[in-house]
């Protein structure tokens, strides 16, 4: 199954067959004081910034949220999309949880982007996948539903088949759907990976759609985030996610031995490429 999003210069196709791709998460005000202080006070010169260093680093979609306290989503959303358009040339996540913000976002877009997200919760499907069907745009679905997020890994497959029907009643690709089981933090629940871990490689064998994961969410509250995030990592894209969102300088080079060991980068040449860029900079 392969997902194709776009900007007006460039397309992206993400597939379990082809390289993993990377959707930066950095412009999220999310724990990020001096963000969310900026986007308040109308200032998008650092979500700019920030849109060209996850492309220097190698992001190949930038996620754009700016759901900050006190910020209007649907005035400020079209205008961070329109900066980080006019700043890089990769597609772009519409991240929001206000239909009318995703709405105005997708208005001025230009290209084919995802929509960050829908949940199997009846309200957020009929609410969100109708725009995605209008605009055309590919959607992140999350399992979680009326009753909250599962423990359980059958609960995460049974709401990100039903996205699945849903979608496709509506007359929208399958393969426009990105599941994402949403990782837990260990510290709360030190059995929070293995339920999240089984759903992805269930959904990859029964589903075949690609799949995203805020791969970070697994290590908050804990020391030395870094190499829990990195071990974490390289077992959801073994067991089936495609397109995880994540800090991508920090984590690119796990993504890349990844893929090496896992057959998609034929003859090493990513991996090397990669190698030979971090040893100059280095010099």
């Amino acid at each position: 199954m392969e997902t194709k999003v776009s900007s007006v210069k460039k397309e992206i196709t993400i597939s379990a067959q082809r390289p993993t791709v990377l959707i930066g998460e950095r412009i999220n005000p999310t724990g990020k004081k001096n963000l969310a202080e900026a986007l308040q006070a109308g200032n998008l010169e650092i979500v700019r910034q920030e849109a060209l260093a996850q492309v220097k680093a190698g992001a190949d979609i930038i996620d754009v949220n700016v759901g900050a306290p006190s910020v209007d989503e649907v005035a400020l959303l079209p205008q961070a999309v329109r900066v980080v358009m006019e700043a890089v040339d990769v597609p772009l996540c519409l991240d929001s949880t206000n239909p009318k913000a995703l709405e105005a976002a997708l208005k001025v877009y230009k290209g084919k982007p995802i929509v960050n997200s829908v949940t199997g919760e009846e309200r957020s499907l009929e609410t969100i996948l109708p725009l995605v069907k209008q605009y055309g745009a590919a959607v992140i679905g999350l399992t979680i539903d009326d009753e909250g997020i599962p423990k359980d890994a059958a609960r995460r497959v049974s709401i990100a088949r039903k996205i699945v029907e849903r979608v496709e009643a509506l007359g929208i690709p399958p393969q426009d759907v990105i599941i994402d089981c949403l990782a837990m933090a260990v510290a709360v629940d030190s059995k929070a990976g293995p339920p999240v871990i089984e759903a992805i490689r269930r959904i990859a064998a029964e589903l075949r759609v690609n799949q995203t994961l805020g791969a970070s969410n697994i290590s908050f509250h804990m020391p030395d985030r870094d190499l829990i995030n990195s071990a974490f990592l390289a077992i959801v894209i073994a067991a089936g996610v495609t397109c995880p969102i994540v800090d991508v300088a920090k984590v690119r080079p796990i993504a890349l031995a990844a893929d090496l060991v896992l057959g998609r980068d034929d003859y090493a040449r990513r991996y090397i490429k990669a190698y030979r860029e971090r040893q100059k900079r280095q010099r």
